[in-house]
C-alpha cells in the first residue's frame, strides 16, 4: 500500500467525529493491507511505530527540510518503505550518528508528499492526534478480520502490541490469538486509570476502596526468573541496565518467578520524592550508570503482582493480587495503602499523601480484576488542581479535524525583570470547537508575524491553565516547561500585567 493512503486515512478518520465511523473508515483500510504491511501500517495508525522512538527530535527535523526539494505531487514511497527506513535510522548508533540519523530521514522526506511530510515529523516526533486510539483500532481490526473484540483485547494486553495481534488474526484468524499468554521477558501493557475530581467522589463511585499513594515515578513492570531480573517501562523499552538497584531487590524477593508492576522513584535524603526529571534521569542513562546511581538513586514501590510461579493472577479480584504481593515483596518496597469504605478516611490518607510530598491518591476497586493496557473505573487518579494565569505568545495552525484553525497555543509567563514573557510550553488540549473558531479569530487580529505554521501575536490574551506539574527543562528559556497542560478557559477579566510571573512557576518545581 502507498504510504500516502495510508496518511489519507489518517486525516480522514482525523475529519471524521463519530467513533462508529471512525471504525468504519479504519477497518476498511486495514482489510486491504498485505500481511507483511499489517504490523507497520497499524504502528503507525496509533501513532506508535514498531521501532518505538528512533532518536528523531523537531532539530533534527529542521535540518533535514531546511533545503528540501518541492514534494512531489503524488505519493511515490510504500508503508513498508517507511518502515523499513524507521527501523535502520533506530539501528544508527554512535559516533555521528545524529547527523545519519537527520540524513536518513531527509532521503525518506524527499521523496514525500507535503501530506506524507506533516504525518512522518508527527508520527517520529510523537505527535500523531488523528483520533486513531489503539481502542478504535482495535475493534477496526475486530471487523477487519471478524473476530470477537474481547478476544482481541485480551490478546493486545498480553502481547503488548497492537500490530502484531492484528497481523496474527488476520493471517491466522482466531485460532492464532490463542499463543498469546503470560510469558516473562515479554512485557504487558499496563493497567491505566481514569480520574476522579476528589476522594470523596472517588469513594462514592467505588465504595470499598483500596487507596494508594500516587508516586510521580517511572511506572514499571519487572520480571523475574530465578536471578534474572528485567525492567520494562509503561511503553514496554527494557531498562534494565539503567536501574541496577531495583534489579539487587528485586533478585533478593523470595519468588522464583514473578511479574511486578510499580513505580521507580529518585526520593531526596529526608526520603521525599524528587521532581519527576530527575527520575527520568536515570532512565535515559546508557554509561556512568555507577556514577548516576551514586549521586541520584532511585527505588521502587510495587502495587501488583501479574505472575507468580505459574500461576496468571491478571484474573484474580485487586485485594488477592495484593494480598500475594504483600507476602512476597518487603514492606519497604510496598506502596503505601489502606483499604477504606469511609470518604473521611479517604480524604484524611489524601493529605497525607500531599504533605509527604507526592501527587494525589490511587482508589481502586478491592474486586477488580487487571485489565492491562485499558483505562477504566476500577483505578481512579485524583490529584489536586494545579492552575496558572498565563499569556499567549502564539499559536500553531492544526491539522485533520482542526484544519483551518489556530489550535497548538504557546504559553507565556510574565517576567518582571524585563518586562517581558517566557514561554513555558504549548498544549492543544481542553479546547471546545467555539472555543477553537473564537481563539482563531483573535489571535488573527492580534498577529504580529509568521514563521512558517506558526503565528506570533501581540501578548494580550491571558488563559487559565490546569496542568499536572512543572518539570526542568533545556528546550525553553525559563528553564522550566507545564507537565500536561491544557486550557480551563480565557480569562476576559484580566490582562497581561495580571498573568503569573516566572519566578511562580518556578517554585513549583
Amino acid at each position: 500500500m502507498r504510504f500516502g493512503e495510508l496518511v489519507a486515512i489518517s486525516e480522514r478518520v482525523a475529519g471524521t467525529a463519530g467513533r462508529r465511523d471512525k471504525i468504519a473508515i479504519l477497518a476498511g483500510l486495514i482489510g486491504a493491507l498485505a500481511p507483511t504491511e499489517v504490523e507497520a501500517a497499524v504502528g503507525f495508525l496509533v501513532g506508535w511505530p514498531r521501532q518505538g522512538r528512533v532518536g528523531v527530535g523537531w532539530a533534527a527535523f529542521r535540518q533535514a527540510m531546511s533545503d528540501l526539494p518541492s514534494a512531489p505531487a503524488e505519493s511515490t514511497i510504500d508503508v513498508l518503505d517507511v518502515d523499513r527506513l524507521l527501523a535502520q535510522v533506530g539501528a544508527t548508533s554512535g559516533r555521528g550518528s545524529a547527523a545519519a540519523r537527520a540524513g536518513l530521514i531527509r532521503e525518506l522526506l524527499a521523496a514525500a508528499t507535503d501530506a506524507e511530510r506533516r504525518f512522518l515529523v508527527a508520527l517520529t516526533t510523537g505527535e500523531v492526534r488523528q483520533g486513531a486510539l489503539e481502542a478504535v483500532v482495535l475493534e477496526a481490526v475486530a471487523r477487519a478480520g471478524n473476530v470477537p473484540l474481547d478476544r482481541l483485547e485480551r490478546a493486545a494486553m498480553l502481547a503488548g502490541d497492537v500490530g502484531r495481534v492484528a497481523e496474527t488474526v488476520l493471517v491466522d484468524g482466531l485460532d492464532g490469538l490463542d499463543r498469546f499468554r503470560i510469558q516473562l521477558f515479554r512485557p504487558l501493557l499496563p493497567m491505566l486509570a481514569d480520574s476522579a475530581p476528589d476522594p470523596e467522589a472517588a469513594m462514592a463511585r467505588l465504595g470499598t476502596a483500596a487507596l494508594e499513594y500516587k508516586i510521580d515515578g517511572a511506572r514499571v513492570q519487572v520480571h523475574k526468573d530465578g536471578d534474572r531480573v528485567a525492567v520494562y517501562t509503561r511503553n514496554l523499552n527494557d531498562v534494565t541496565a539503567a536501574v541496577p538497584e531495583v534489579v539487587e531487590r528485586v533478585r533478593g524477593y523470595p519468588a522464583s518467578r514473578a511479574i511486578l508492576d510499580g513505580e521507580v522513584v529518585a526520593l531526596d535524603a529526608a526520603g521525599r520524592p524528587r521532581p519527576f526529571q530527575d527520575t527520568m534521569r536515570r532512565f535515559g542513562r546508557k554509561l556512568d550508570v555507577e556514577a548516576t546511581r551514586a549521586e541520584l538513586p532511585v527505588r521502587p514501590f510495587f502495587f501488583d503482582l501479574l505472575l507468580e510461579g505459574e500461576e496468571e493472577l491478571l484474573d484474580r479480584p485487586e485485594a488477592a493480587r495484593f494480598e500475594r504481593l504483600a507476602d512476597l515483596v518487603p514492606a519497604a518496597d510496598l506502596i503505601p495503602r489502606i483499604v477504606t469504605a469511609e470518604p473521611s478516611e479517604s480524604r484524611a490518607f489524601f493529605e497525607r499523601a500531599l504533605a509527604a510530598g507526592h501527587e494525589g491518591l490511587m482508589a481502586k476497586a478491592v474486586d477488580a480484576p487487571y485489565a492491562a493496557g485499558r483505562r477504566g473505573s476500577a483505578w481512579l487518579k485524583v490529584k489536586p488542581a494545579r492552575t496558572l494565569d498565563l499569556v499567549i505568545l502564539a499559536a500553531e495552525w492544526g491539522h485533520g479535524r482542526r484544519q483551518g484553525w489556530l489550535s497548538n497555543v504557546h504559553l507565556g509567563a510574565r517576567d518582571p525583570a524585563t518586562g517581558g514573557f517566557v514561554m513555558l510550553g504549548k498544549t492543544f488540549k481542553g479546547m471546545t470547537d467555539e472555543m477553537l473558531r473564537w481563539q482563531t479569530a483573535r489571535l488573527l487580529e492580534l498577529e504580529d508575524r509568521r514563521d512558517g505554521p506558526v503565528v506570533f501575536v501581540r501578548p494580550e490574551l491571558v488563559v487559565e491553565v490546569a496542568f499536572d506539574g512543572v518539570q526542568r527543562s533545556s528546550q525553553y528559556p525559563g528553564g522550566v516547561a507545564l507537565r500536561f497542560a491544557r486550557l480551563r478557559g480565557y480569562r476576559p477579566d484580566k490582562v497581561a500585567a495580571d498573568a503569573d510571573p516566572i519566578e511562580a512557576v518556578r517554585a513549583l518545581i
